[in-house]
C-alpha cells in the first residue's frame, strides 16, 4: 500500500495498534514518541511477538527531519493534539496526517456504521453492535468503546459490518473515511481545551459525514439544536430521530411507541414500556440505534428484541448496590456537564452527588442549575473542585463538601445518606487528574461501595 515507511506518532495503545496493523501487512513502520521518559525496550515488550514485528522501528525523542524524510505518511494517535510543533513539521515536509480510524478504514472490506456525539456514544454503539450481531454474525464493534479499529480492520470481509464509536479527536484527521451509516447523537460543549472553540468541536463531529454520498445515511438528532444547525450541508440522506416531535420522516416516539416513517409508510418497532434503560437520554440512544440498524436493513422484530433485552453499559448510570436503604449508582462515564445532567435527571430521589475531576475547559453552570431539585449534597474531588464549588455557590447551592480521594467521598456519603437517598458518582469531568481512565474511576467506586457494610 505504501512505497516508503509510515511514521506512527504515540507509543500508547492506539499507536501500537496502528503499528502492528501496518507491520503485519508488510509495511515498514517508525513508531515514534517525543516523550523521552519512554523506554524503547518497554514499548517493544508491549508490541509483543506479533507477525511483522521486525518491520517496526522505535524512535524516542525529538523528531528529526531525516526521520520524517524516510516516511510518506504519519498516523497520529488521538491523544496527540494536531497543533503540536512536530505535527506542523511533518505537514510542512509534505506528509499527510491520518488518524488511526483513517488507517484502519483503508484495510476495511465490509460496511461501516459509525457513531459520534458528545454523549451516548458508548451506549448507542454497544446497542447497535448487539442488534447487528443478532442479524449478521460477521459484526465487529470497535473504536473508543475498547477494541481499536486497527486491531480488526484487516479481518473484515465484504459481507461483514464494522460498528465504530468515533471521537472528535479521531475525526480531526480523517481523509477518506466514509461510513455507510453515520450518526451524530448530539453536540454540546466538550474538549474545548483541545478544540479551542465550540465551532471547531462541532465541525469535527459533523465531519463523520463529510465523505458520505447520496446512497449513504446520516442519522441526526432533531431535538438537538446544534446538531441540526451544523448538519445542514451534508450529502448523505439525512434521517432525523426525535423524542419530542412527530416527524414527517424519520424515527420518533408517538405516545410510547417507537415508529419509523419513511417513503410514506409508518412502521412500529417497539414500545418504550418494554425497555430496561433509565433516563430520557437513553430513549434518544435507542431511537438512534433503531434508525441506524433499520437503514442497514435489519428487520424490525430483531431490532425490537435486542432493544428490549438490552440492559445498558458499564459506568453509565450503572446500579451498584443498595446499602441501608441507599442506592449507589456508577456514572463515571459522565465526563462532561451535559452527560452528568442526564445522570441527575435519571435519579428518582434525593441524591448525594460525587463530582469533579480533570479540567477540560468547559463551564458547569447548566449542570449546577439541576442541583436544586434533587441534589442533597455535592461531594467534590479532583482538579476542578474549587471551580465547581465557586460555580455552585454563584447559583445559590451551598451544601458542598470537599474530599481528597474518591474513597473518602464514598465514605462521607455512606455516613450521611439516609434510607431513600441515592448516591451517584457522575463527575461532569474527565478522570485523568486522579485516575488512568473513567473505567478505573468507576471500578474503584464500585469496589469502595461493595466494601461498605450494612
Amino acid at each position: 500500500m505504501f512505497e516508503k515507511k509510515v511514521l506512527v506518532a504515540g507509543c500508547g495503545k492506539s499507536g501500537i495498534g496502528a503499528s502492528i496493523l501496518l507491520a503485519r501487512n508488510g509495511e515498514k513502520v517508525i513508531l515514534f514518541d517525543e516523550n523521552e521518559t519512554k523506554d524503547a525496550d518497554s514499548v517493544r515488550e508491549l508490541i509483543g511477538n506479533v507477525k511483522g514485528k521486525e518491520n517496526i522501528e522505535i524512535y524516542i525523542g525529538q523528531l528529526k527531519e531525516e526521520v520524517i524524510a524516510q516516511c510518506e505518511l504519519m498516523v497520529i494517535s488521538p491523544g496527540i493534539p494536531v497543533d503540536k510543533p512536530f505535527v506542523k513539521k511533518v505537514k510542512d515536509m509534505g506528509l499527510s496526517v491520518w488518524s488511526e480510524i483513517e488507517l484502519a478504514y483503508h484495510y476495511e472490506k465490509g460496511s461501516v456504521v459509525a457513531i459520534t456525539g458528545t454523549n451516548g456514544k458508548t451506549t448507542t454503539t454497544t446497542l447497535v453492535g448487539e442488534i447487528m450481531k443478532a442479524y449478521n454474525e460477521k459484526t465487529y464493534v470497535v473504536g473508543n468503546i475498547g477494541t481499536p479499529y486497527t486491531e480488526l480492520a484487516d479481518a473484515t470481509s465484504k459481507d461483514s459490518v464494522t460498528v465504530a464509536e468515533i471521537s472528535s479527536f479521531q475525526l480531526e484527521t480523517i481523509v477518506d473515511f466514509a461510513p455507510k451509516v453515520s450518526a451524530v447523537l448530539n453536540i454540546t460543549p466538550d474538549h474545548l481545551n483541545r478544540h479551542y472553540t465550540f465551532e471547531n468541536y462541532a465541525k469535527c463531529k459533523i465531519d463523520i459525514t463529510k465523505n458520505q454520498n447520496e446512497d449513504d445515511f446520516a442519522i441526526l438528532n432533531y431535538d438537538d439544536e446544534d446538531t441540526v444547525k451544523y448538519a445542514k450541508d451534508i450529502k448523505a440522506k439525512s434521517i432525523y430521530f426525535s423524542r419530542k416531535t412527530k416527524l414527517d420522516e424519520g424515527v420518533y416516539v408517538d405516545r410510547d411507541d417507537v415508529l419509523v416513517k419513511y417513503d410514506g409508510k409508518v412502521k412500529k418497532i417497539l414500545s418504550l414500556q418494554d425497555i430496561k434503560l433509565l433516563g430520557t437520554h437513553n430513549v434518544e440512544n435507542i431511537l438512534a440505534a433503531v434508525a441506524m440498524t433499520y437503514f442497514m436493513g435489519v428487520p424490525a422484530e430483531i431490532i425490537a428484541k435486542v432493544c428490549t433485552e438490552f440492559q445498558g453499559v458499564e459506568h453509565r448510570i450503572e446500579y451498584v448496590k443498595t446499602i441501608n436503604g441507599v442506592a449507589y449508582y456508577n456514572d463515571s462515564k459522565g465526563t462532561n456537564p451535559d452527560a452528568a445532567i442526564k445522570g441527575i435527571k435519571a435519579m428518582t430521589t434525593t441524591t448525594f452527588l460525587i463530582g469533579g475531576g480533570y479540567d477540560k475547559g468547559v463551564g458547569f453552570d447548566d449542570w449546577v442549575k439541576e442541583f436544586a431539585a434533587k441534589v442533597k449534597y455535592l461531594v467534590l474531588i479532583g482538579e476542578t473542585a474549587e471551580k465547581i464549588d465557586l460555580c455552585a455557590k454563584q447559583h445559590g447551592f451551598y451544601s458542598i463538601v470537599h474530599m481528597d480521594t474518591l474513597e473518602e467521598a464514598v465514605e462521607f456519603c455512606y455516613r450521611n445518606a439516609r434510607p431513600g437517598d441515592a448516591v451517584l458518582l457522575s463527575p461532569a469531568c474527565a478522570s485523568w487528574d486522579m485516575f488512568e481512565s473513567y473505567e478505573q474511576r468507576g471500578n474503584l467506586f464500585k469496589e469502595y461501595v461493595r466494601n461498605l457494610e450494612e
